[in-house]
């Protein structure tokens, strides 16, 4: 039994600290949401009032934050994860955040005397359910072998990507990748049923085919074809538009300072704003489809 202490219980955190409730270990959690904390205590999590009371006695320590900003507020402020956590800890962000933010917080977390790992993770709400994520690790292989029997519970697996921040880049360009074939997946999808073709037997086609990626296996968004899409619940995140908007924004900062061309990126990050700006930005990310499908040229 690890006792865990969990900053950060939404749409991926939450099954994930059940996942490790269930295999036996303990786990504090903290999410200044109500909602979410009462969500989490129905899964067994032991919810705590503050950060400080999460991580006081915890052996491995996760956060799961929406961005840099409230990585930095969590782990480095008064009562945060690194001023309170004993220095035997081991401290895993699984945030997508930029690389300069996860590189800092590694050099904090030297100077505190804890073991740190940058490790977003990969697969989705249904991958954090399933306990099958990969995590994409940057760090000292020392503490990553320390933090392993933990992570092991919720992956399907665990890439050591290099040093401090290496996971943060690995996420970044994975993501980028991930809104791309998120794109051409609406089109795909619409194209095909105004074509005729029924979208079922095109998901399955296209999945065995040279068109397959994990959107179209994992979020295709025609409602009634893959159970796991958002589409199916009116585009209840999963993850969502603004989240995505996001990490498509670290890629494009990332480009800009290596000097590369990511014009496709670019492009679906402006289809995100459109739809951050119809007020969607809280909606799954798939309903990029609506676009398409409002959509008509000459």
């Amino acid at each position: 039994m690890v006792r865990i202490g969990w900053v950060g219980l939404g749409n991926m955190g939450a099954p994930m600290a059940a996942n490790l409730v269930r295999a036996g270990h303990v786990v504090k959690g903290y999410d200044v949401s109500e909602t979410a904390s009462t969500a989490a205590a129905r899964h067994g999590v032991e919810v705590q009032r503050s950060i400080a009371g999460t991580v006081t006695d915890a052996d491995v320590v996760f956060t799961m934050l929406p961005t840099g900003a409230h990585a930095r507020d969590v782990l480095l402020g008064g009562d945060g994860v690194l001023s309170s956590a004993p220095t035997t800890a081991v401290v895993v962000d699984s945030s997508t955040i930029d690389i300069a933010t996860a590189r800092d917080l590694h050099a904090a977390a030297r100077e505190s005397g804890h073991g740190f790992l940058d490790a977003p993770v990969s697969g989705g709400v249904s991958g954090a359910a399933a306990g099958n994520l990969t995590f994409m690790v940057g760090g000292d292989a020392d503490v990553l072998a320390a933090a392993s029997p933990v992570i092991d519970v919720l992956a399907g697996r665990v890439v050591h990507c290099g040093g401090p921040g290496n996971g943060q880049a690995a996420k970044i360009a994975n993501n980028m990748i991930l809104a791309i074939c998120l794109q051409a997946t609406c089109e795909g999808a619409v194209l095909a049923e105004r074509l005729g073709l029924d979208s079922a037997t095109f998901q399955q086609l296209a999945a065995a085919s040279s068109a397959d990626n994990w959107a179209l296996r994992t979020w295709y968004p025609v409602a009634g074809v893959v159970e796991t899409a958002a589409s199916n619940r009116d585009f209840t995140p999963g993850f969502s538009t603004a989240l995505l908007r996001k990490d498509v924004g670290l890629a494009l900062q990332a480009g800009k300072e290596t000097g590369t061309d990511l014009s496709f990126a670019a492009a679906v990050a402006a289809r995100l704003d459109v739809l951050i700006e119809k007020g969607w930005a809280d909606r799954d990310c798939s309903i990029l489809v609506d676009l398409v499908l409002r959509s008509r040229t000459a």
